[in-house]
This record gives C-alpha cells, structure tokens and sequence, in this order.
C-alpha cells in the first residue's frame, strides 16, 4: 500500500468513526444507574437473589387507581398460591353472603314440657360455626334452664348435616390432620378461644419437680381426648424436646420428650377427630352443670322438620370474622365459608358445589375461572393454580365493592405489633417505608411462599401486587425476598 493510499485509509476510518454513536464508559454506567434506579431495574435485581436459583417467581404489580399492568415477572404463570388462595375465598364470600351474614347454632326439640321435664330428643343443630366457645354452650344451657327445663327424658342429638359428612379437602395429608391448620369441618364445631380455630384444643404443658412427670392441661376442659403423658421435668440447664402426636382416627394424644424446670408453658393446638361428638361432650357438660339430666344417649342424627326452636346462638358477623380468618391465615374458616357458600346458593354444603360457585363469581372481579385450578379454599392444597396478574386484578377490582374496606381491613398490616392488626406481617419490614404500609395476604405452605395486597409508593400512588414463589427448599428465605420487594414499591 502507497503512503498516499495509507492516508486515504486512516482518513475514511475517521470519518467513519464519526457516524457511529459512541458511548464513554461514563455514560454506560449511568444508563445501568438509571436502570437501577427504576421499579423494573430494582425488582429485577431483587429477583437475581441466590435463594432463588432454581425456584418459580411471579410478580405482578398494577397502578390501583386504573388497573394498568406496570410490572409483571411470569405474571401470567400459574403458580401454587398458598394463602393467598384465602383472598379469592374471602371476597367472594362478602360478595354472596354480605358482611353481616352470621352463622347459627340451634337448640331444637320434638317433645314436651311438662312441669320441669322435657319429654323428647334435644337436638343440637349446627349451622356452621366457627366461633362457638364452650362459655356459648354454657349459656345455651343455662337458657334452658331459666325455661324451667331440669331432666330430658330422651337423647341429646348433634346434627351436623347443614354440610356434607366429608370432614377433609381433598388434598388433605395424614400429617396435617391432627394440625390445627388441618382441622376436620363440620356443620357442628367449637374452639377454645377466640383466635377460632374451630375443632381444636389446646394442649399445655408445665415443668414440675425435677424428675417428675410434667402437668398437662386442656383447654377447654373435656373427656372426649384422652392424653397420654410420657414428658418429665428435667433440669433447668437442659433443652426442650416435645413432642404431640394425635392417633390417627381416634381422640388419643400422646406427647413425649423433656421440658426444662423454669421453662415457660409450652401450648400446641390439636385438632379432634370428629369435631360434632366434640361439641356434644362439652354441651353435655354444660347441661350437668346447670343441673340438667339427659336419660339417653348421646348420639348424632338429623333434626325432624317438626321440632321447636328452644334456643339460638348467632356468630359475630362476617365483617368481624374475617379479621381473625385472615389476620391469622385461619384455614377451617375458609373452609367453612366455601362449604357454606355452597349451601347458600344451591343448598349443598359441600366443597364441590362451593368452589363451582366461587369460580362463577370470579368474573365479577376480573378473575378467568378458566385459569384457576382451585381444590380448596384456604390454599393448603399442593395442587392449586392460580397466576400473579389474576390475583392483582382480583385485588384491583373489589375496590369498587361496598365491603371493600372490611375486606382490606381484614389483611395483615407490615410491621404492625398488634396481633389483629399485624397478623402474620407484625414481625415483618419493620423500621422501612413497608412498616405499616403495605396492607397484604401472607401464604406459606412447604417449597412455596407468597404475599398480595396493597401499598402506597414515596409519591402517593397506590399500587396492587402479588409475589407468588414455588419449589424452593426454603421457603422462609422467600420472605427475604418478598420484603425486599414490597419495600421497593413503597420507595417508588
């Protein structure tokens, strides 16, 4: 090449040069700065986080005021929701049964009273109710009593036939039923306080004397479990080991294993096996306590239709059910409200014909039953389906609703102490802009975790979003991340 050819070269490369866009590595970096900086950059990044290596995430966010899509990360993906299958339940169940729909608990009889003998079958007719305490039926009973009524010459029947005899959901485990989380349902249950985890007691253990065997108690009081204890005190320097376990099938508890002296009580929630023999015994004791003799048996059957209504216990409303039902991710009373949703609409308690008519509502809230696979209500079943974007568009779509505010109300709040407030958020973002900010649904069963709801961002918007994530090992690292995410949108 001539050096006037080489000339010629350099010059044609110059002006090439010229005409393309040149980015400096300053500018690199801030167009990466920028990106950073975006709710998209951010929450791409978040979702880079090594616990999530190998898992499903799902992540749809939505402007609150108009519903436009502004996020979404497999937002369409089908994902098991856990808990935040109890936000399809509950918004439907104000929208079919309203927010003072309250259950009932009807004392009936075919007999008559004559002077202080009522000669007939007492029936204990269960309508569902998640909130009858054992003080209930102690006043159910002494009503009875102030009518004069001292013998019942007949049986004390429990009717639980409001809903169908299918006690478990249909993916229901062996290892869940005896979990307070894994109750049985019946149209005819009790709790033992008023956290109303309906069909259970709670079993308590007390450190004694060094070497002996500890106390154990239950709440409330009944012969229908019987308890075996095989726990000793040990000394105050060793660890705690307990164990309770509910035979399969029957009422027998056995708990097992050390506890320390000095160490506090230790409570467990136990679920009972046939929840409506559970509320005959504690009825039963109720009446002996006012002094009222039943000559029969105690037994289960159905009310006749010719009976008279002696006495009526009403649930709190549905409005403040929820808070406890959500606040607390309470599975039976989901449940209940599909199978009574059920009962209501098409007079079949069941969960068949309660989730069909869930899934026909769904549309009224923006939500494809087509895209839902729903085997329950409460979201503990492994095997149902739903996407990120049709549970912000649920959420988008009940803020026209007129019960809107008891359904909003009834979400955990970040951070939150109180235990009706915080719910399952209270120990959770607190000290960030999420701290009593982001309104939302927990949901947590084995390999999956997940949070939906609301929160307002740095400059006043209101979004709706939802964090579903399947197949992890540990699924408590996911609440690292779905933290970490609600807090980004609260500094948007």
């Amino acid at each position: 090449m001539t050096q006037k050819m080489k000339i010629c070269f350099m010059i044609f490369c110059l002006l090439l040069l010229t005409c393309i866009p040149f980015h400096s590595t300053n500018a690199f970096i801030t167009e990466v700065k920028a990106e950073g900086s975006s709710l998209e950059g951010k929450i791409n990044m978040i979702l880079q986080n090594n616990d999530l290596n190998g898992v499903i995430s799902g992540v749809s966010v939505r402007n609150a005021t108009n519903g436009k899509l502004i996020y979404e990360h497999n937002g369409s993906v089908q994902l098991r929701p856990a808990s935040n299958m109890k936000l399809i339940t509950a918004a439907v169940a104000l929208k079919i049964l309203g927010p003072n729909y309250t259950f009932s608990t009807e004392v009936r009889s075919d007999g008559s009273l004559k002077g202080k003998v009522l000669t007939g079958n007492l029936y204990v007719k269960g309508k569902g109710d998640p909130t009858l305490l054992e003080e209930d039926l102690q006043a159910l009973a002494l009503t009875l009593k102030q009518k004069g009524i001292t013998r019942i010459k007949g049986n004390l029947v429990g009717d639980d036939t409001w809903y169908d005899n299918v006690r478990y959901s249909i993916d229901t485990t062996w290892s869940d039923e005896q979990e307070y989380y894994g109750a049985a349902i019946s149209a005819l249950t009790a709790s033992p306080d008023e956290d109303y985890d309906a069909g259970t007691v709670i079993v308590e253990v007390k450190p004694q004397s060094l070497g002996k065997p500890a106390s154990i108690s239950v709440t409330p009081k009944t012969n229908y479990i019987q308890v075996h204890n095989k726990v000793k005190t040990i000394h105050s320097d060793g660890k705690k080991n307990l164990t309770v376990t509910r035979q399969h099938g029957s009422n027998k508890i056995t708990l097992e294993g050390e506890i320390p002296q000095g160490s506090s009580t230790d409570k467990t929630w136990i679920a009972v096996w046939e929840p409506t023999g559970y509320v005959l015994n504690l009825f039963k004791a109720a009446l002996q306590k006012q002094g009222i003799v039943v000559e029969g048996q105690v037994t289960t059957g159905i009310t006749p239709q010719k009976t008279e209504v002696l006495v009526v216990d009403r649930s709190i409303p549905l409005s403040k059910l929820i808070v406890p039902f959500m606040k607390l991710s309470n599975n039976t009373h989901a449940e209940i409200l599909v199978k009574e949703m059920g009962k209501v609409k098409a007079d079949e308690g069941s969960w068949e014909k309660g989730i069909e008519i869930v899934k026909e509502q769904l549309q009224g809230f923006g939500v494809s039953k087509d895209n839902l696979l729903m085997r329950d209500g409460s979201g503990l079943s492994h095997v149902n389906l739903v996407s990120p974007n049709e549970l912000t568009n649920l959420l988008y779509n009940v803020q026209g609703e007129p019960w809107f505010q008891d359904f909003k109300n009834s979400l955990p709040v970040a951070g939150d102490s109180n235990r009706m407030v915080g719910g399952t958020l209270r120990n959770r973002m607190k000290g960030t802009d999420a701290e009593g900010n982001v309104i939302a649904k927990t949901g947590s069963i084995t390999s999956v975790s997940s949070l939906s709801g609301y929160v307002t961002t740095k400059n006043g918007a209101k979004l709706v979003f939802s964090i579903i994530i399947n197949n992890a090992i540990n699924e408590d690292n996911l609440k690292k991340v779905e933290d970490q995410i609600a807090i980004a949108l609260a500094q948007y």
